[in-house]
């Protein structure tokens, strides 16, 4: 089967996640959404890409952060989707990406992409509030794996003053 990436909504790619996520809900808010498609249109995955949601993580401006993935299974879907979502971030000028998955997951499809192996968190069961609110419960809970894939040594600054984009009149050269 030949599968090509797009780009999909959120809400496309939440309806994945509700009908094939194992252990999380659908998110809120993306920076892009991906989905993987077959020759007559159909939707096999879906890859949310977003800030950072640890505190500690890295700096929002800087960093990609995968979170939710999904697939129906078919072959190699998880491994496309982790690799144009990398390729996504780095051209949008990311200096990195990154995810996070349950520790007994073993990271196939992301070694597969070209992601390492970053550590473990630290453990959040201890963690029984987020600021004023109570902490969720509705999904896992334990220590996650950090995957990251490094994007771009330093993000391009473009100084409009030195260089203005266009001329008066005219859009490219």
């Amino acid at each position: 089967m030949t599968l090509q990436v797009i780009p999909i909504t959120l809400k496309e790619a939440n309806q994945l996640v509700e009908r094939w996520h194992r252990h999380h809900k659908p998110v809120v808010g993306h920076r892009f959404s991906l989905g993987a498609i077959d020759a007559e249109g159909a939707l096999h995955g879906a890859v949310i890409v977003g800030r950072p949601v640890a505190r500690l993580a890295g700096s929002p401006q800087h960093v990609a952060e995968v979170t939710r993935l999904v697939t129906d299974g078919t072959k190699n879907v998880c491994s496309m989707l982790y690799a144009a979502a990398a390729r996504a971030a780095k051209a949008m000028g990311f200096m990195r990406i990154q995810t996070y998955t349950l520790q007994e997951e073993p990271g196939i499809s992301l070694r597969a992409s070209g992601w390492e192996f970053d550590g473990l968190s630290s453990n959040p069961s201890a963690w029984t509030h987020r600021g004023d609110k109570l902490r969720r419960r509705d999904q896992p809970i334990g220590r996650k794996q950090r995957w990251v894939k490094r994007l771009n040594k330093q993000t391009p600054v473009v100084d409009w003053a030195q260089e203005p984009p266009f001329q008066q009149g005219v859009l490219w050269a």
